[in-house]
């Protein structure tokens, strides 16, 4: 009796899960699956076509996945490598931002570009994925306002100012400081994103530069991928002062799952291994095959220390507490982290996320 009632009790969850994402299906702010294509196939989806489930191949993201986990809109990364520059890095952009419109294009039964959010609206009565594109890095621009409205022409709706490294206009979380925050030349991308109606992507950048940013803006504030730094003190995630002007500003903070920025000890360990990718980007190049091979045998050697699922509720509550709940959303980064947490190892776990939610009391509204 009591195997049934508990088995009752699972499937109501799971059940009232069901009903809230076919009315609010899930907004990712954050997926990498561009780059790994390329990297993997050069974007060849004979090779590695998504309309099949992917989870033998290792990637986080494939269309059957993608429809059991709920997803109603997907931000689609076209970030290249900061190890670009000039000419270079705004081709290898173009080039991502021609795979994506490719793939929406090839899986027009399941993808439709999408740019406002009307068309957003129009896509989820129509029962399609809502496909939109974020451009990850200030350096994909290469310190022109002419490529920044050119991106913006071509269907890329959020700048993240910057993404490991520097760039020569704004600070970032992971380099040494450079301006402070934003340069002159920063600020005038900030104001041109903001007269496009380019979101201002926040995640990857310095406190300094948040605030910076923050100041300068007119528009919400928002990060497509950070998580609060409050819970695990890493420097891509979000101070509690932040948060405040997030909810002031009635911006988002869309949470990682990467699980480097979950926990403490997942943080020394990522630390670890970026540090190890540093010395791959010497000996193999930044982020080609062997980089990524080499990364696979570090983490092999090194398994990741626990992370679990109630690790990503523990950082939406705390943005719900500091924030607001309507401020609060999700950014997995799938396909563009080292190691996710358990039961979030594809984009079909999103349900397993909101049972976490539900069981901590978390209504239907929020």
């Amino acid at each position: 009796m009591r195997a049934a009632c508990q088995y009752h009790a699972v499937m109501t969850v799971a059940e009232r899960v069901r009903a809230v994402l076919a009315e609010a299906p899930v907004f990712d702010g954050q997926n990498d699956l561009a780059w790994a294509l390329r990297r993997r196939v050069g974007y060849d989806f004979d090779k590695l076509d998504i309309a099949v489930d992917q989870s033998a191949a290792g990637l986080h993201t494939d269309l059957p996945r993608l429809r059991a986990g709920g997803v109603g809109a997907q931000f689609w990364s076209v970030y290249v490598p900061c190890s670009l520059s000039g000419e270079a890095v705004v081709v290898a952009t173009l080039e991502q931002i021609d795979a994506v419109r490719r793939m929406i294009e090839r899986y027009s039964d399941d993808l439709v570009l999408t740019t406002t959010a009307e068309e957003i609206e129009q896509a989820h009565r129509a029962g399609k994925i809502a496909s939109l594109l974020g451009m990850e890095g200030g350096h994909s621009i290469a310190c022109s306002l002419g490529t920044l409205r050119m991106m913006y022409t071509l269907g890329v709706r959020y700048l993240t100012l910057t993404h490991m490294k520097n760039t020569p206009w704004a600070d970032s979380a992971t380099d040494s400081p450079g301006v402070g925050g934003l340069s002159a030349f920063g600020r005038e991308v900030v104001r041109e994103c903001n007269r496009l109606g380019m979101l201002v992507d926040l995640s990857h950048v310095a406190t300094s530069t948040m605030h910076a940013a923050l100041d300068v803006s007119r528009a919400p504030a928002f990060f497509s991928h950070s998580s609060a730094r409050a819970v695990c003190e890493h420097p891509r995630n979000v101070p509690d002062d932040v948060l405040i002007r997030v909810r002031d500003s009635e911006g988002i903070v869309m949470v990682n799952f990467s699980a480097g920025f979950l926990t403490e000890e997942c943080r020394q360990w990522i630390d670890g291994l970026f540090a190890e990718r540093e010395r791959f980007a010497r000996d193999f190049g930044d982020r080609g095959p062997e980089w990524y091979r080499a990364q696979a045998a570090w983490v092999q050697a090194h398994p990741r220390p626990p992370s679990e699922v109630s690790h990503v509720a523990e950082h939406l509550e705390h943005l719900r507490q500091v924030a607001g709940v309507d401020h609060v959303g999700l950014g997995s980064d799938f396909d563009g982290v080292a190691a996710v947490p358990d039961g979030l190892d594809g984009v079909d776990g999103y349900p397993t996320l909101l049972a976490e939610l539900a069981a901590r009391g978390w209504s239907n509204a929020n």
